[in-house]
């Protein structure tokens, strides 16, 4: 009630000033304006009778002047007219204006006193004029106007006009003006009642309704909120409020069940609280390539999106909990117009909570940088896929000086904390944990390495292995997927430089600084409501309309998930499909194979071919086996987002994984995560870091044609209840071994860590020690 009383009052209370201003302005103007045609009036008529009074005062024709002027007697408006002669005595006055002067005979003109003010006075020409006066304590209006013989002055003529009637005219309008300001102010205020008792009033009972009802876990679905106008900030604030609720009861609710059930499962939750306590206040920095927010210009409006990473899924949560910083790359065309002069950004947009510290590459470095020596080099080097990596001085040279940029950035953001986490994200950076510990060696650095690190002999391909190794053990943990790339690296390290292992603790000294070298197994979120769809149909029609809308007709789907890169396998799989079609011919026109490939570095030749080269193959198997609406496969040679591939994850037979080298392969893992129906067939390469755990899925070796095509068949013909527990015991492995353990194992094992404050050596007299001492 009091906030309508002040909106009420504050409305009316402006409007009733704006509208006495606008009345004030108004009456003036018209007041002047009267005066204006009163002034305009006089002086014609005074001109007029001029014309007429100089003969008769040129004759002395003093009976003829009295009839002159009488003839204005009791005129409307006019009081009178006065003549006079050369000495400003009158010669003739209408009846009755003298006593309405009260002895006033000539007042002075133009507002003068000088000569000719007075009775007695000769005129001159300061007599003459129009001007507005008090004469008998009356407002008058004088157009006195001079009386001429052949030029020469012998007179004056003056007309009086009553100016009352203006100060009357104007009282009027200032009494409507105030009628009407009051009408206005009623109508105003109803007005405003009821626009604020329906208006405001209604929805934000609503309102408050839900949130009542949201807060004492009553309320079943989203109020009926306004979707723009005043509303819309508070609208988003609400819905946003409303989200942050609703998870963090999910999540308490499921930590009540799971304590219950004396289970301990990770949760976004936990990770948070854990890492707020191991952290102890610190704040942890994360170095990634890819940048977790991006935005971008959309028909002129700015838009924020999220990539397709599992990486955001995982830091994110440990970045909200203590305050950290991201640092990145910036990729989206918007990004410099959403950071401050620092380069930075506070994300998530809607909810800031951390900060984005972006870092800006010209086309030349990212060329060098990312697509060379990261992409053509290191990429192929450690992924044994039989493409032989490319390594250029001029790529090198934008490596190391890309890896100095962000140490750059990153010494700027960690200066004046003290003891800070910094956790660098896979082979991009390289170089980057020595230049950290070189300059900050009370910080605690981790790397984890997210490809596989093949063999010595493998590695010693690249003209650069000593330099990449010696900044890899600039950090005090590095972490891959598996044991076997850990073991492959201390081999390395071995091989190349001179270092002191402990193969039992699986740690290098070098240069008196340990780093500890681990597997950290990486994984999904594996939250089952995050696609969920309610209301939706049975698996065998939801499939059916799947099919349709891709334009084929079948009964048995599989499905893969790739980036198109020469390390997924994709045309040894389509080979395995021509295979089993050729092998058992009686699922020709049943089961369609749906391979989602998302373009992926098209700039770099071999990626180029490689894309071509798999759409090639579909369409060949397809000329041979389709027949009327039914295809073989499908290639989606298009990015999709994880709502997208849900369905296809959902309704799927089988789905094939056949990397041919890869560090974990989450493909594997969203794919079991999302089969809550337990069903479902899963088909994984060997050479994936997820065959170490999901041991329960058909494992294949993918250069195998008649093994994988076998693997098909298999998938299709298992027995239901086979299948499901081979599913539900995947699950269970995924559900245990979450994104959230991964990150809190990470963080947990680089906080255990104790550092030296003692600054490390530079990496170059590392590496010319160490050379030297192999040599001798």
């Amino acid at each position: 009630m009091r906030l309508t009383y002040r909106l009420s009052t504050s409305l009316i209370l402006g409007v009733v000033a704006v509208s006495l201003a606008f009345s004030f302005v108004q009456t003036r103007a018209d007041t002047q304006g009267l005066r204006r045609d009163l002034e305009r009036n006089a002086v014609v008529l005074a001109e007029s009778l001029a014309r007429s009074a100089e003969p008769l005062v040129e004759a002395r024709s003093y009976r003829d002047l009295q009839r002159l002027v009488d003839r204005f007697r009791d005129r409307d408006q006019i009081a009178g007219v006065a003549v006079y002669d050369a000495n400003g005595l009158t010669l003739a006055i209408t009846t009755g204006l003298q006593a309405r002067l009260r002895g006033d005979t000539l007042p002075p003109a133009n507002g003068h006193s000088g000569p000719g003010s007075g009775p007695n006075s000769g005129p001159n020409n300061e007599w003459f004029g129009t001007q507005f006066v008090k004469l008998g304590g009356r407002p008058m209006h004088i157009a006195l106007l001079p009386l001429r013989d052949d030029g020469t002055v012998i007179g004056g003529l003056a007309v009086y006009h009553d100016a009352a009637y203006i100060d009357m005219q104007a009282a009027a309008l200032w009494r409507r003006a105030f009628t009407g300001v009051m009408i206005q102010t009623v109508l105003i205020a109803l007005v405003t009642l009821v626009t604020i008792r329906f208006g405001l009033g209604r929805p934000l009972a609503r309102m408050a309704r839900w949130l009542h009802d949201l807060r004492v876990g009553e309320a079943s679905k989203a109020p009926e909120l306004p979707e723009a106008g005043v509303f819309e900030p508070l609208t988003r604030e609400v819905a946003q409020l409303a989200s942050s609720l609703t998870a963090a009861r999910a999540a308490a609710e499921q930590e009540a069940r799971l304590r219950d059930l004396h289970e301990s499962k990770w949760t976004a939750e936990r990770l948070r609280v854990f890492v707020r306590n191991r952290l102890d206040g610190r704040r942890l920095f994360v170095v990634s390539n890819r940048e977790p927010y991006e935005h971008f210009y959309r028909g002129g409006a700015i838009e924020s999106s999220v990539p397709a990473s599992g990486l955001v899924t995982a830091v994110e949560p440990i970045l909200r909990a203590c305050d950290g910083t991201w640092i990145a790359q910036a990729t989206g065309d918007a990004d410099r117009a959403t950071v401050d002069e620092f380069d930075r950004a506070h994300v998530p947009p809607d909810h800031p909570q951390y900060m984005l510290r972006r870092v800006w590459l010209t086309p030349e470095e990212e060329q060098g940088f990312y697509s060379g020596f990261s992409n053509e080099g290191i990429w192929p080097l450690c992924h044994v896929a039989h493409t032989r990596p490319v390594f250029r001085l001029d790529d090198w040279e934008h490596y190391r000086a890309v890896n100095q940029k962000f140490a750059n950035a990153l010494l700027e953001e960690i200066a004046g904390e003290e003891h800070p986490a910094v956790l660098v994200q896979d082979y991009h950076f390289a170089l980057l944990p020595r230049m950290i510990k070189q300059a900050r060696p009370d910080a605690r650095v981790a790397i984890f390495w997210h490809i596989p690190w093949p063999n010595p002999e493998a590695f010693g391909i690249c003209p650069w292995q000593r330099e990449l190794l010696d900044g890899l053990l600039g950090a005090d943990l590095i972490g891959f997927h598996v044991q076997a790339h850990c073991n492959n690296f201390l081999d390395t390290v071995d091989r190349v430089l001179e270092a002191r292992i402990t193969w039992e603790h699986f740690a290098v000294m070098r240069g008196g600084h340990e780093t500890q070298v681990r597997p950290f197994p990486i994984s999904v979120a594996f939250d089952e409501d995050a696609f969920e769809q309610t209301g939706a149909p049975e698996p065998e029609l939801e499939r059916l309309k799947l099919f349709e809308s891709l334009g084929v007709r079948a009964s048995l789907l599989g499905v893969g998930v790739d980036r198109v890169d020469y390390t997924k396998g994709i045309p040894e799989r389509f080979a395995a499909i021509e295979r089993f079609l050729e092998k058992y011919p009686a699922y020709r026109r049943e089961f369609t194979f749906v391979q989602i490939g998302s373009p992926s570095r098209t700039h770099i030749t071999r990626y180029n071919d490689l894309g071509r080269e798999v759409a090639e193959q579909a369409d060949r198997i397809n000329r041979r086996f389709q027949t009327g609406e039914w295809r073989p496969i499908v290639f989606l040679n298009t990015k999709h987002s994880h709502r997208q591939i849900q369905p296809y994850y959902r309704l799927a037979h089988l789905c094939m994984v056949t990397s041919l080298h890869d560090g974990m392969n989450l493909v594997a893992k969203e794919f079991v995560s999302a089969r809550k129906d337990a069903q479902g067939a899963l088909i994984l390469s060997c050479f994936t870091g997820a065959s170490h755990e999901l041991s329960d899925a058909l494992v294949v070796n993918p250069y195998d044609t008649e093994e994988l095509a076998g693997a098909i068949w298999r998938a299709l013909e298992m027995d239901p209840a086979e299948r499901m527990a081979r599913m539900q015991r995947m699950r269970a492995t995924v559900e245990a071994n979450n994104i959230y353990r991964w990150a809190a194992n990470l963080i947990g094992e680089l906080c255990d860590i104790r550092v030296s404050a003692q600054a490390a050596p530079p990496a170059c007299s590392i590496v010319a020690e160490a050379a030297s001492a192999e040599v001798l």
